[in-house]
Order: C-alpha cells, then structure tokens, then sequence
C-alpha cells in the first residue's frame, strides 16, 4: 500500500514528508493506522547514523499506538477496529533459545528492528511509525488494555519497557531500595514503575532543581551527586541502580552506593563509559550489567500494569511538522519528559 511519512535521506538533512510502500498483508500480517507515535532519542541518534549502520531514508519511531484496519486470512488474536500497539521489533527467529523463552529482544539471529531492521523475508528495510501506515505480524502486535490514555501511552512500547524489563529481572518490589540515574525520558518511568512496584526510589541528581518533580513521579527524595558528604553517607544503601543517562559519563561515584550483591542496571548508554574503578566491585561482590527493552509477553505485561496501576508518561504533543525542532529540544533535554506526535497532523504536514 502507498502511505506517507517523516524520512531522513542523510545524517545531515532534516526530517521531510516521505512517500513509499508498504507491503501487501501476508496471511499473519495486521495493518494498522498510526494514531499516536512517541519520539524516542534512539529516533535521533539513528537519523543522525550516531551508532552508524543507518540506512537511508530512514522513517523512524518505535512507540506506535494506532487501530486495526486490516488483518490477514490467518490473523486470530487481532480484529478491525482494535486498538493496539507495536515497540522497537517487529520480528524474530522465532526458534532460537531466547525466542523460545519469550525474549525475542536477544534472538540468537537477530530481531528486526521497527525501523531500519531488514525484512526477513523480502530483506527491505523497515520504516518506523512518523508514517500514516504500518504492516506487522500479528505476533508482534500488542492489545492496548482499557484505562490507558491512547494519547499518552506511547512512550510505554520503548521508555517504559527499557526501565520495566530490568526493575523486573532484579527482582525490584515492596521494600526494594533503588537508585535511579537521570530523570530524562527513561528515567521519570523507573520512578513512576518502580514505586508503583512497592520501591523506595531516589533520584540521584547533580543539582536541586529536579527535586519537586522527583517527588511529584514518586520518588521518596532526592540525593545531590555533587555532594560529596551525601554521597558517602549513602554508601551500601541501595539493591539496585538503574542508570538512564544516554551519553558517556562516569559509573564510579555511584558503585559504593550499592550494597553487597547490589546491580547497577545501564539502561540509556550504548557505548563507552568513563573507566570503572573495581575495587568497589570486588570487596562487595556489586554488579555493572546491562539491559535491552523486553520480548513481547513481557512488554504486554508491563501495558497490563500500566493499566491497572494507571501509570503514564508525562508527554509533550505536538504535530508532525514540529519533528525537526523537537529534535532540537531532545538534544537539549529541554522535554518534559517525552514529545508524541498527534499522528492526525501528517497529511497537513505532507500537504
């Protein structure tokens, strides 16, 4: 089918109206309308080919609500008129181990990504949700539950499921101490998760500015990095750390915070960090892990909680042909605390 969107054709160029195909429905494909799609800052490092790799014109977005509007002969678990939702992958081998376990984020083959992944049957590249359109295997394709605000929900299919995923993995729950590092996009969702979960949550800041909203998400206070009294009277106070910050910087202030056993989670960086000291490491037996969004099961389950526990980003909207500005304002972090495009406004953009 014909549809449109928002590309990038270089590194350099801004985004632009797009026009291109997307496929005809295979028997396990839905096709659905976009309604609503979250602006992710992995949007604009693969734009701008930060991490390389990117293939051009790329159509980015990976936080898709929309509707149903066509469903192929052996679709079963979706309908016309079904509000749904797709994250960051769209397919996976289906057969390996990890795929097996319901972890499709980690197939031994490679999952493919929503936007610029390959196709793995016809190995065209993917386009992501600034578009009118998009086509999914049903598999891939999760059902909005009721109670949440479709408007505002997006950002749930990548923040929500990066911070979700490990908070779950580490066991986080009632009692739980956790740290979290950075109170951008990522961040404002483990509070608001993690207290949900029974947590005692501090946000570690740089400055006292973000204490009211710290608190307003959930967060029990606020511990100043820069202080270094507070800093050391913290130590051996945490279970878990969750680090959001997407750009290099140091992890060694906050490995002492943890206690014996204790994680510190990489959530927001896919790169190199400043070198860790391991002293801490080693005489307290702590723990520098990572962690990639969730398989599909998992990622329903954490639209279900949202739902039941009404939890939801604290969003920006805006239309599409404030794409370009918007991006602007993401590498300033001036955003409170994530942009969704009101999808409505892309024919008057094309136009």
């Amino acid at each position: 089918m014909k549809t449109i969107g928002y590309a990038a054709q270089s590194p350099e160029t801004p985004l632009a109206p797009y026009e291109f195909d997307r496929r005809e429905l295979r028997g396990n494909d839905v096709a659905i309308e976009i309604l609503y799609c979250g602006v992710c800052h992995s949007d604009l490092h693969t734009a701008r080919n930060d991490w390389g790799g990117s293939v051009y014109p790329i159509v980015p977005g990976h936080e898709i609500v929309g509707r149903v509007t066509a469903v192929g002969p052996e679709v079963s678990r979706h309908a016309v008129g079904d509000t749904v939702a797709i994250g960051c992958l769209v397919d996976s081998c289906g057969h390996c181990d990890q795929c097996e376990r319901d972890h499709e984020n980690y197939c031994r083959n490679g999952w493919v990504g929503t936007y610029n992944g390959r196709d793995k049957v016809t190995g065209e590249v993917t386009q992501g949700g600034y578009s009118r359109d998009i086509v999914v295997r049903e598999e891939f394709v999760l059902t909005m539950p009721e109670g949440l605000d479709v408007a505002k929900a997006a950002p749930l299919l990548c923040a929500g499921i990066t911070t979700y995923s490990p908070l779950r993995e580490w066991n986080v729950g009632e009692g739980s101490r956790v740290g979290v590092i950075g109170l951008g996009g990522l961040g404002h969702m483990a509070v608001k998760l993690a207290a949900a979960m029974g947590a005692d949550v501090t946000v570690f800041s740089r400055s006292p500015g973000k204490e009211k909203d710290a608190l307003d998400l959930g967060a029990a206070r606020v511990l100043i990095s820069s202080d270094a009294e507070a800093m050391k009277a913290a130590a051996s106070s945490f279970d878990f750390i969750i680090d959001t910050v997407p750009v290099k910087h140091d992890l060694n202030p906050y490995l002492p915070l943890l206690d014996v056993d204790g994680s510190l989670v990489l959530v927001g960086q896919i790169g190199p960090v400043d070198e860790p000291i391991t002293t801490p490491l080693i005489f307290g037996r702590r723990r520098v892990a990572g962690s990639l969004i969730g398989g599909i099961a998992e990622t329903q389950e954490m639209l279900d909680f949202c739902a039941e526990k009404n939890i939801l980003p604290e969003v920006e909207m805006i239309r599409m042909d404030e794409i370009n500005h918007a991006y602007e304002r993401m590498e300033k972090s001036d955003v409170h605390y994530r942009f969704v495009i009101d999808m409505s406004t892309l024919e008057n953009a094309v136009a």
